[in-house]
């Protein structure tokens, strides 16, 4: 029941009592936890919000995270797997329940420097941790500080997404990233697979080590039933498209325990092909295809709907230009620019976005809509485009009317 007073006052209880006291409610309240409902980062509310909208499962892991925490006094753990996966929910889904610290990398928003970084953990950490004269303290630093305000059993979780995204010189760890911790400080981290050579994270003797890679036999039934859990909440419980995947399943005259299974088997334990085909079906685009029929993992998802698209057999056109323009210039740009670089008319780009909207992100950059590449896999595949574009040159073409673009803007 709400207290009577503070419908009066808008005080709550710290508060009221502080306020009585004639003291400061932090007083009464730890400041790291004095806003604990909005705790994380602005600049991050809105990606872990969509990340864990339809979370599911991978208890293992928080189970495998917790154990570690418990079996060492500080280090470093790190989960591996491949693009789609489920990393940064794994991430965004830990930061929200324990409103950690947190860093996510994002190369198509070029949030992936260790400059970013520090400024953006330091401000948590200081915010959090009421740090005096640390502005300008690089992590050991404040690492310190911070093990100093930790009351008994307490520990410190930084969670940092997407190492593999990031944009640093060689030489250093990735992010600059401490080879030694204070005890109580853990660092949970995600990647994808990666040689021995470009691992880039060294560490002193001593330091706690732990990786979990998704893909290890030992969670092939793991992954296969939260693949399957996702795909039965999407069916039952998703007001998007429950209703249309309702109807394709009854049509196709499938059981629901078929279509899970089989689904779960095509998508290769990959949630990044279920986010793209579930909604492709509910919405009807695969109602000329049988289940069998359906794509067979996330590239071949990329490339079916590609060729859907009639790219494959009339390469050159608009569509595929505006794309290889995103993948060229590598970080979100507005709708005139991209048909400034097209040579076409600013409607026609946006018919072209509208099209390929749930491959693209659209982000204000100084007030102004922009859009960019939305996830690492798609990079990959028209990457792989790039690299087979041997006849056609059209990446050639559009690095051309790239450079014209610029010159023209600077003359």
């Amino acid at each position: 029941m709400t207290h009577p007073t503070s419908l009066v006052t808008g005080l709550n209880a710290p508060q009221l009592i502080a306020k009585a006291l004639g003291i400061e409610p932090t007083d009464i309240v730890d400041p790291k936890d004095w806003n604990a409902e909005n705790s994380l980062p602005p600049e991050f509310e809105s990606l872990i919000a969509e990340k864990i909208k339809t979370f599911c499962g991978r208890q293992f892991v928080f189970k495998a995270f917790q154990d570690f925490i418990k079996e060492n006094p500080h280090g470093y753990f790190t989960i591996i797997g491949d693009a789609g996966m489920g990393k940064s929910s794994i991430v965004a889904k830990y930061v929200s329940e324990h409103k950690s610290p947190c860093y996510f990398n994002i190369l198509v928003e070029r949030r992936n420097r260790p400059e970013l970084f520090l400024k953006s953990i330091r401000q948590q950490l200081i915010d959090r941790y009421q740090l005096p004269n640390s502005e300008d303290a690089d992590l050991p630093t404040l690492l310190a500080k911070v093990t100093g305000k930790l009351t008994a059993g307490e520990r410190l979780v930084i969670a940092v997404d997407a190492l593999d995204e990031v944009e640093q010189e060689a030489g250093e760890n990735l992010l600059h990233l401490p080879t030694t911790l204070p005890d109580n400080v853990y660092f949970l981290l995600t990647r994808r697979p990666y040689h021995l050579g470009k691992k880039r994270l060294s560490v002193s003797p001593g330091v706690p080590v732990k990786e979990l890679d998704l893909r290890d036999d030992q969670y092939v039934n793991f992954n296969q039933n939260d693949i399957k859990e996702y795909i039965l909440f999407v069916i039952n419980a998703d007001s998007d498209y429950k209703h249309g995947l309702r109807k394709w399943i009854q049509e196709q005259d499938i059981l629901d325990a078929n279509f899970v299974e089989q689904l779960a088997n095509k998508s290769e334990n990959n949630f990044m092909y279920l986010r793209y085909v579930l909604p492709a079906i509910a919405k009807g685009d695969y109602n000329d295809l049988s289940l069998k029929q359906l794509p067979d993992g996330l590239q071949e998802y990329y490339q079916n709907h590609w060729v859907r698209m009639g790219l494959e057999d009339k390469p050159g056109q608009l569509m595929e230009i505006v794309l290889y323009i995103l993948l060229e210039i590598g970080t979100p740009i507005p709708r005139e620019m991209i048909g400034g670089i097209a040579k076409e008319d600013e409607y026609d780009v946006k018919v072209v976005l509208d099209e390929w909207v749930e491959y693209l992100k659209e982000q204000k950059v100084d007030g102004e809509i922009c859009y960019g590449i939305y996830h690492a896999s798609f990079l990959d595949f028209l990457k792989a485009k790039r690299e087979m574009d041997s006849k056609r040159k059209l990446f050639r073409e559009v690095n051309q009317r790239i450079t014209e673009y610029l010159e023209q803007g600077m003359a």
